[in-house]
């Protein structure tokens, strides 16, 4: 069983476990009932960050239209648009040896599609978390659960994972945004 972490902690990756390369980064959630009449459509991306904290082109954006990005180190895996069944909903694979050298933090993300025009926000989420686990073994090495601490928020940074030192950490981020994925995407330096 890996580490749980709670939100603001940063725990070493690539360190305590040497050799590690392919990682599997999975997302979960489950919606709360509620009377909208819409279903929830939660959407996982992925921002490859320089030091500045932008990305350096468009295509360091991974997402269901940009499913890999052109260095193969990261791919996602499909778009889950309901959120139904036990486990991941959503999952990226990191090949952490790929990550060009200009690239210092991997931010993943999650957003509501629609958000607005559904009125859903993730205070209607619950049970959220992301993972991450060895590709070859299968054994989970991080978890974090996101808690409920959002009410109008429309996208989440839930992780980040970054080098320090020629080392990779992560860090339970939680960092919630109005404004859904055109705030996220501002942020980070893609113009949409």
């Amino acid at each position: 069983m890996g580490i749980t972490l709670a939100k603001g902690q940063r725990v070493d990756l690539t360190k305590s476990n040497p050799g590690l390369k392919n990682i599997i980064i999975g997302l979960g959630w489950d919606t709360n009932k509620y009377d909208g009449g819409n279903d929830f459509d939660l959407d996982t991306t992925a921002f490859l960050l320089g030091e500045n904290g932008k990305t350096t082109s468009d295509g360091d954006f991974i997402f269901y239209n940009n499913l890999k990005h052109s260095s193969g180190c990261i791919e996602h895996l499909g778009d889950n648009r309901t959120g139904e069944g036990d486990g991941d909903d959503e999952q990226m694979l990191v090949n952490l040896s790929l990550v060009p050298s200009n690239i210092t933090k991997l931010a993943f993300t999650a957003t509501i599609h629609e958000a607005m025009e559904r009125r859903q926000n993730f205070g209607q989420v619950s049970n959220s978390y992301i993972r991450v686990f060895n590709k070859e073994t299968n054994e989970e090495l991080i978890r974090y659960e996101l808690g409920e601490d959002f009410s109008i928020e429309t996208a989440v940074v839930i992780a980040e994972i970054y080098k320090h030192n020629g080392e990779w950490k992560f860090n339970a981020s939680g960092a919630g945004f109005e404004g859904g994925l055109v705030a996220l995407c501002n942020n980070f330096g893609i113009n949409i």
